[in-house]
């Protein structure tokens, strides 16, 4: 009778850790979740989007924890000063072939 009720309690002992280790494993993660969404990597002016090199100023450090305080960022803007402040010229297809041929 006595072996019965400590395995009983065992038994549910080890189903309430296995259920407090998920838990708390499922909270570290969410935690870690929000702390890489403050990395602003994305919303730099100077990140690439490429995986060779993804931020021209601070490569070793982009997109990891490190780049929270990154002291080089700079809010992206929708369109460059450059292109602004000039108007875009369209080259046409036969100004280049007429270029090649003569």
């Amino acid at each position: 009778m006595l072996g019965k009720v400590f395995c009983f309690s065992c038994a549910w002992g080890m189903l309430f850790f296995g259920v407090l280790s998920f838990l708390m494993c499922f909270r570290k993660g969410l935690n870690h979740i929000k702390k890489l969404h403050q990395v602003p990597c994305a919303r730099c002016e100077y990140f690439t989007n490429d995986y060779r090199l993804k931020c021209t100023v601070q490569p070793i450090i982009a997109c990891s924890e490190d780049a929270i305080s990154c002291r080089d960022f700079a809010p992206r803007t929708s369109t460059c000063n450059a292109c602004q402040s000039s108007p875009k010229k369209r080259i046409s297809l036969r100004f280049i072939s007429k270029k090649l041929r003569g």
